[in-house]
């Protein structure tokens, strides 16, 4: 897969799912809600080391700068 993730968008995906976490052990989140969002932040951290976005994919999105020489 190309990667359409810039450094920015990698960098507030990984403190979103920091934050999931830390609410979920300090236990202001809890029950569905909860599983919920630590799956969304599971996806969070997956997709910033992937450096690619499915969802960005079909709206041919990109986040990621590119270098005026690459095609």
């Amino acid at each position: 897969m190309k990667k359409n993730m810039g450094s920015i968008d990698k960098t507030i995906r990984v403190l979103a799912a920091v934050v999931i976490v830390i609410l979920y052990v300090a236990e202001v989140i809890s029950g569905t809600a909860a599983v919920i969002a630590l799956v969304l932040a599971g996806i969070f951290i997956l997709t910033s080391l992937a450096g690619t976005c499915p969802l960005y994919l079909p709206f041919g999105i990109s986040t990621r700068k590119h270098k005026d020489n690459e095609a």
